[in-house]
């Protein structure tokens, strides 16, 4: 009953061997991960500069938009490095930590999607008691709770793949350290890991869209009920921008786990994965940015802002 680990480095494959496609897939990747971040941290900086956002909601979007900011910053960095230097080489330790990041942040932003339904739920199904349920001390339990289970989630999948023995091959056959890809490559019983890792995401996953359901069908039922075209209509964007980033996020997750087994190959996890860690954290500042006249609105007046001031200046 060894727990010996041979394998010092891990040596990820990347998403082709073409060499052709290295540049292309740099500059896309690139290009990416520039709007990602330039977005998320923009959303934050504006609800940080207008006081008009300081509210649950953008409370939970600021933090939305860190955790896609992070969780992307897990991955992308590390394979646009790769495209360019053709180095594919991951030391054990950094593995490791990418893993554990990677994990976390999804984890977390799993939670607080769950979070940002129960506070339209308050808002459109309770609204005249609105400002007693989401008071500062709940909003920062769920945001902190969401962390927390983020990062135990986390650890446990992490401390459950490296407590393996890796004395065979070390080659990754994905673009980063993704949880299973990297459990297959052990030499013991994994087994029971297999297990803990299916039971543990099942939970997160179907715990946090339970919630997102249930909230969701108590809202279409409020909006069903209303008579005012004008609530209505209000009802509909307060949530529109929510359900958007809920189904993108959702809709991948249930293409990568539950597509028929006939049908599931590496290279369709890769591409699915490729959407999962960089397309869905560069595109939920685009869908709340749209959507949302109160954040089209501050983005406007800081634009005006910035503008006067570098008028002043010169």
């Amino acid at each position: 009953m060894k727990n010996r680990t041979e394998v010092t480095q891990f040596v990820l494959l990347g998403l082709t061997d073409d060499p052709g496609l290295q540049v292309p897939l740099f500059i896309v990747f690139t290009l990416i991960y520039l709007i990602t971040l330039i977005g998320n941290l923009g959303i934050i900086v504006l609800i940080l500069l207008d006081s008009r956002l300081h509210t649950p909601m953008y409370f939970f979007l600021s933090n939305l938009s860190l955790v896609d900011f992070c969780y992307s910053s897990a991955v992308t960095p590390t394979v646009m490095a790769g495209l360019l230097t053709g180095n594919k080489i991951i030391s054990y330790n950094a593995c490791a930590a990418q893993m554990l990041f990677f994990a976390a942040f999804a984890t977390v932003e799993n939670y607080l999607l769950a979070s940002m339904a129960y506070d339209r739920y308050a808002a459109v199904c309770r609204p005249l008691h609105y400002t007693t349920t989401m008071t500062i001390g709940v909003c920062a339990c769920l945001a902190t709770g969401s962390y927390v289970c983020g990062f135990l989630n986390a650890s446990i999948h992490v401390g459950d793949t490296f407590s393996l023995s890796f004395c065979m091959s070390n080659v990754v056959h994905h673009f980063f350290c993704d949880v299973p890809a990297v459990m297959a490559l052990s030499c013991s019983d994994r087994h029971v890991s297999e297990l803990v890792l299916v039971y543990v995401v099942s939970f997160n996953v179907f715990f946090a869209l339970l919630v997102i359901l249930i909230s969701y069908i108590f809202i279409f039922l409020t909006i069903l009920k209303m008579h005012s075209s004008a609530g209505y209509q209000k009802a509909l964007s307060t949530c529109a921008s929510h359900f958007t980033a809920v189904s993108i996020f959702y809709g991948t997750i249930i293409f990568m786990y539950l597509q028929p087994s006939s049908s599931h190959s590496m290279d369709t996890d890769k591409m699915a994965s490729v959407f999962y860690a960089m397309i869905i954290p560069m595109l939920n500042p685009v869908v709340y940015s749209l959507r949302n006249k109160e954040v089209k609105t501050a983005f406007i007046k800081v634009v005006i802002e910035a503008k006067l001031a570098l008028v002043l200046l010169f």
